[in-house]
């Protein structure tokens, strides 16, 4: 089920939910994109038309971020829950893992893909990794060629939001992949680049404020976050009857 959260169609999924649809999605002998947006994109795709069109087409499209879930309920159309994109990432590869499907690495700076792709194959052993490639570049027809030369069931794109969504949307189909999954700086996480909130911190939706305590230099962008509250609960006053 679709819920509707300033503009963007959310999966009304729990993580648990979410796994099984990606596992489906996997399963097929197609291409598949998932997404997941945190209050960033909201607001971005709040004026960019083409931004919020391929986030509304994407096959799964899931809330990375407590600001989404506080947002839909403050406009009335409450979440299950979020679905962060490094957690849904992990269980594709232990799904993957499970089917002995070959991984593609897209994004980050120079060599991130390469240690992330070690240590993801040092944890999941029956993954081939058939390919990595950085975010360094400016020929997107060529770096298609190579990620479909290579031929992987999984794609991690992690180019950075709008920019990792619209390269799905446009080539996503041509990769060979069976599902693509847009996931921002989650190679610098899995790479060991990044430290994750502590468990205690996830689990209270605290991640944002972690990070913001290891990269001070993020208040800026953090400080637009509160708007995407402001938007919904004016949304949910026009609402009311």
């Amino acid at each position: 089920m679709k819920k509707e959260v300033l503009g963007v169609m959310f999966d009304d999924l729990t993580r648990e939910e979410a796994a099984q649809a990606g596992a489906a999605l996997l399963g097929e002998d197609k291409f598949h994109y998932a997404v997941t947006p945190n209050p960033e994109f909201i607001l971005a795709a709040e004026k960019d038309g083409e931004f919020r069109r391929v986030l509304n087409e994407a096959d799964l499209v899931l809330a990375d971020g407590i600001g989404v879930v506080y947002s839909a309920r403050i406009q009335g159309t409450p979440l299950k829950g979020r679905v962060t994109g490094i957690g849904f990432a992990g269980d594709m590869l232990s799904v993957l893992n499970s089917q002995g499907g070959r991984l593609y690495l897209l994004g980050a700076k120079p060599g991130v893909a390469e240690e992330a792709g070690r240590r993801i194959v040092e944890k999941f052993p029956n993954i081939t990794l058939c390919g990595t490639q950085d975010g360094y570049f400016k020929d997107e027809e060529a770096v298609l060629l190579k990620v479909a030369a290579a031929r992987p069931d999984l794609l991690f794109v992690c180019l950075g939001a709008p920019k990792q969504e619209k390269w799905m949307a446009r080539w996503g189909r041509h990769t060979g992949a069976r599902l693509a999954i847009g996931l921002g700086g989650a190679l610098d996480v899995f790479a060991g680049k990044v430290e994750r909130a502590p468990e205690s911190w996830q689990k209270l939706g605290l991640e944002w404020a972690y990070r913001l305590t290891k990269e001070p230099q993020r208040a800026g962008r953090m400080a637009k976050l509160p708007l995407v509250l402001v938007k919904a609960a004016g949304k949910r006053l026009k609402t009311k009857p």
